[in-house]
C-alpha cells in the first residue's frame, strides 16, 4: 500500500517532470504538499505502533489458548481444564516477579522490571475474578476456527468469546474487549 508521501511525490514528478523533481522552492505548494504528506504518514505510523503495542497481550493471549487447544488435539476441553490454563496464563510471571524480587538487595526498592510483573499479575488475577476474556475452548467448531488464526487482529472476531470467573461462571462476550 503506497504511502501519502510516495503518492504526493510521484504526483508532482508527473506535473514538473522526471528531470525537475529535485528543484522545488522551499515554500512552494508542491514542498509544503510533501511536508504535509510525511507529517500524515508519520502520524499514522506512529498511531499504528501504539495500536499495535495495546493488542499485544490480548494476541498472546489467543496465541497461548490456540496452543492448549492445540495440544487437546482439537477437541472441547472441560471447564476444570480451562480454570486450570486460566490460572496457569495468570500466573505465567510469577517466577520471573519472585527471582527479580531475591535479586534485589534487602532494604532497596523494587526494580522497575518487579514493579511492572507486579502490576501485571495483579490485573490478571483481578480480571480472573470479575471474568477472564477466552475464546469459548467448549466448542469444536470455535477451536476448529482458533486452530486456523493465523495471527492477525481482524480474524479474532471470527471466534466465539467468553468470560470465564474464577467461581466458574461462563458468559458470552463480544469481540473487542470492552474494559
Amino acid at each position: 500500500m503506497p504511502s501519502t508521501l510516495e503518492k504526493a511525490r510521484k504526483h508532482i514528478t508527473k506535473k514538473k517532470g522526471a528531470d525537475a523533481s529535485g528543484a522545488l522552492h522551499q515554500f512552494s505548494r508542491d514542498s509544503k504538499r510533501l511536508q504535509t504528506a510525511q507529517i500524515r504518514d508519520e502520524r499514522l505510523e506512529k498511531l499504528a505502533r501504539s495500536r499495535k503495542k495495546r493488542d499485544k497481550p490480548l494476541l498472546e493471549r489467543v496465541a497461548f489458548f490456540q496452543e492448549v487447544s492445540r495440544e487437546n488435539g482439537g477437541k472441547a476441553l472441560e471447564m476444570s481444564t480451562i480454570q486450570s490454563k486460566i490460572n496457569e496464563f495468570v500466573h505465567q510471571h510469577d517466577e520471573e516477579y519472585e527471582q527479580q524480587k531475591k535479586a534485589r538487595r534487602p532494604g532497596r526498592p523494587a526494580s522497575a522490571r518487579e514493579d511492572l510483573l507486579k502490576v501485571a499479575i495483579k490485573e490478571l488475577e483481578t480480571e480472573y475474578e470479575k471474568g477472564f476474556y477466552v475464546p469459548d475452548l467448549t466448542d469444536e467448531v470455535n477451536i476448529a476456527e482458533l486452530d486456523r488464526w493465523e495471527g492477525s487482529w481482524a480474524y479474532l472476531a471470527n471466534l466465539k468469546w467468553v468470560k470465564i470467573t474464577k467461581a466458574g461462571n461462563v458468559r458470552t462476550s463480544s469481540f473487542p474487549p470492552k474494559a
